[in-house]
């Protein structure tokens, strides 16, 4: 197995359990957040748990599409997408954090595009 997907499947993986740990936290640690804090919580959670199961896509592409920089793309992008989208809700909802709330479209966008990404690496030569 080359190391782009090696390096997805993992970041996919540490990824995928993370989110089942801020789930479960969530669920009883943080059931007594304000309605608003939740509902960015629940959001970060779910589009969290998605692109986990992105990156392992992408690390399983990777394996069929080695040399593709589209499949690395896609895997990059969705990495940020996590980060600046998820995180910066989880921020927003666990420590009343606002102050880069711009950034939080730019990870939206990061995951279209990781998407698109992954979408042209899978169909291209």
């Amino acid at each position: 197995m080359n190391s782009t997907a090696r390096l997805f499947l993992a970041c996919g993986a540490l990824s995928a359990a993370a989110s089942v740990a801020l789930g479960a936290a969530g669920a009883h640690m943080f059931s007594g957040l304000p309605e608003g804090a939740l509902a960015w919580f629940h959001t970060a959670l779910q589009y969290h748990q998605f692109h986990a199961l992105g990156l392992i896509a992408v690390g399983l592409a990777a394996v069929q599409r080695p040399a593709s920089r589209w499949i690395a793309a896609a895997g990059v992008l969705m990495l940020a997408g996590t980060l600046l989208f998820s995180g910066n809700l989880y921020l927003r909802s666990l420590a009343e954090f606002h102050a880069l709330h711009a950034v939080t479209p730019y990870g939206g966008v990061a995951f279209i595009l990781g998407w698109l990404a992954l979408a042209i690496g899978a169909i291209g030569k």
